[in-house]
């Protein structure tokens, strides 16, 4: 690592022990600075992410990414990343997790373009799909949201994609996952939420299709 690598790596392992997780060993940590530097990058002519400042991509989007990823149950073998965007908590997880086979799907092209590209400079073995997640006709252990669009509709959407006995794993806030519950209609058996690291009530809550509603 050179040494604004180095820099980055060392301040993502601060922000991690601040928020209680283990650090990241120096290969994926390298891997990290090298996934923000692109991330960095690309903003300064596309817009990937409302968070553009360094600090706030390692404090918000890869540590509550990283939190996640120690999070899945350790069965997942399959994991879509549904309306990926700029990549969490997907990429993250393919590098925490590399034993998952991790799928990012985005619809929007500068996105999907940026994945590919993430893709290729970090050497994860993830797929980009570029398209809507709904198009995919294989189903995954996990389908994993955050900040996506149409919340309630993309839930009913990826329910179809979920593998029996699989899972969604919501990355939202209290209050969204109230009304999110809601309007999952009962088709859902929500497990008790877990605080994200970072603060705004951000919680990661797991959920399986109930057996009468899963295809």
């Amino acid at each position: 690592m050179n040494e604004a690598a180095e820099s980055v790596a060392s301040r993502l392992n601060d922000c991690l022990a601040a928020a209680g997780l283990d650090f990241l060993d120096e290969a994926t940590a390298s891997r990290f600075a090298a996934y923000c530097a692109l991330l960095l990058r690309w903003n300064a002519r596309t817009n990937l992410t409302a968070i553009r400042d360094e600090e706030g991509i390692l404090a918000r989007h890869f540590v509550e990414s990283i939190a996640c990823a120690h999070a899945l149950p350790p069965e997942i073998a399959t994991l879509l990343d549904f309306g990926s965007g700029a990549g969490f908590p997907g990429i993250p997880i393919a590098l925490c997790r590399p034993e998952i086979a991790v799928t990012l799907a985005e619809s929007q092209g500068k996105k999907a373009a940026f994945l590919q590209e993430a893709v290729r400079t970090l050497g994860v073995s993830a797929r980009v799909h570029p398209g809507r997640a709904e198009s995919l006709t294989a189903q995954f252990d996990c389908i994993t949201l955050r900040a996506v669009d149409h919340m309630p509709q993309a839930i009913r959407l990826a329910m179809n994609l979920i593998a029996r006995g699989g899972w969604i794993a919501l990355l939202t806030t209290e209050g969204q996952l109230t009304n999110l519950k809601e309007s999952s209609a009962g088709g859902l058996s929500w497990l008790e939420s877990t605080p994200l690291p970072g603060g705004e009530s951000r919680i990661l809550a797991f959920a399986q299709p109930r057996a009468n509603s899963q295809a």
